[in-house]
């Protein structure tokens, strides 16, 4: 019993690390999960999470913002993220035009995301789609079904 407490112990503790900031003497920046015992740092509160799942949604007509990029693909991202990377490369590879928007580096871009509900990275939408996480089979479904649903109502 106390071989398994501590190992759930060991769980939780690693669940809940944390993140430390500091500068040193030269200016430069540093991020650890062990607080350095002799400066001062700050705890950093990491916020956005990255889809493991895709999921898709439909805009209603009051979240149908930005109306310039209505449709093109955009995607709400963020630097560290693997699946915006992947999902980059891809649409880069088949030459899918699309614009991409760090969330972390343009407060713009950020409330864009907020006001479309984003929950985690990456975020795309096409038309009035949103697509949650990215796997290359659910984008081209997600995309090619949106292209059709568009190219019905210009004709």
């Amino acid at each position: 019993m106390k071989y398994i407490a501590s190992i759930l112990l060991l769980v939780c503790a690693t669940a809940t690390a944390e993140i430390y900031k500091w500068v040193d003497k030269n200016g430069k920046t540093h991020f650890s999960d062990k607080k350095p015992a002799h400066l001062e740092a700050e705890e950093v509160k990491l916020r956005v999470n990255s889809f493991k799942h895709v999921s898709y949604e439909v805009l209603g007509p009051e979240e149908e913002k930005p109306a310039k990029t209505r449709d093109e693909v955009v995607m709400y991202s963020t630097e560290w993220c693997g699946y915006c990377k992947k999902a980059r490369n891809y649409f880069q590879k088949n030459n899918i035009p699309f614009k991409e928007y760090d969330i972390e580096k343009s407060s713009k871009a950020k409330k864009e995301y907020d006001s479309l509900g984003g929950r985690g990275v990456p975020l795309i939408k096409y038309g009035k789609k949103l697509m949650n996480g990215f796997s290359i089979e659910g984008f081209e479904k997600f995309y090619n079904n949106e292209a059709k649903k568009n190219s019905r109502i210009i004709r």
